[in-house]
């Protein structure tokens, strides 16, 4: 149990920041556009990254087993990055989530936009095969850790898409994307400081 909450809580965070993929669900959302298809694709696309991840690196780890450690420092490094970039974005501000045009789009449109936003991203390999995958090595359950990772993904993705409408007023602020971005920086430094001590 503690394997697949830790992956819960890793994927969580991961997905938080914002990027195009999460505002395109949040736009969809918002529309009212072939919200499932597009959650359901998102949700997918990290199910099958995650299983890349963990599935890969465990054999890596056995062939090499000095991998590990460089991609645990590798990955507390890239959490850093992240955490700096979230930050950074919350400090200069100006972020406010506009709605688009109420004409709804076609199914296959809106599932080709979703796979590129998400399969063309370098950081989602980043997140998803190699520090998720890294770091579910060193649990002690890696694959209740990778149930877990793909659990908050189609948690969070259905819950943005259909939560959207509730959500509208208060993204249209600036305000709320910062106050976000700095929570998203505190818990990916938090993440990395906890990935080095460990």
């Amino acid at each position: 149990m503690p394997s697949l909450f830790s992956g819960f809580a890793l994927g969580l965070s991961l997905i938080l920041a914002i990027g195009a993929q999460n505002a395109f669900v949040l736009r969809q959302g918002l529309r009212q556009s072939h919200v499932f298809a597009v959650c359901l694709t998102c949700a997918l696309s990290d199910a099958i990254l995650v299983a890349a991840g963990v599935a890969g690196f465990g054999w890596l780890v056995e062939a090499a087993p000095w991998i590990a450690p460089v991609f645990t420092l590798g990955g507390a490094a890239f959490l850093v990055a992240y955490g700096a970039i979230s930050l950074r974005s919350a400090w200069r501000g100006g972020h406010a989530l506009e709605a688009a045009d109420a004409r709804a789009d076609d199914l296959r449109r809106a599932v080709l936009t979703c796979l590129a936003l998400t399969w063309l991203n370098p950081h989602v390999y980043l997140d998803t095969v190699v520090l998720l995958g890294s770091i579910s090595s060193g649990a002690d359950w890696p694959l209740g850790f990778g149930i877990g990772a793909v659990t908050a993904s189609f948690v969070f993705f259905f819950s943005l898409g259909y939560g959207a409408r509730l959500l509208s007023p208060l993204f249209a602020k600036p305000r709320s994307w910062r106050i976000l971005d700095v929570v998203v920086g505190a818990t990916m430094w938090i993440l990395a400081l906890n990935l080095v001590l460990s």
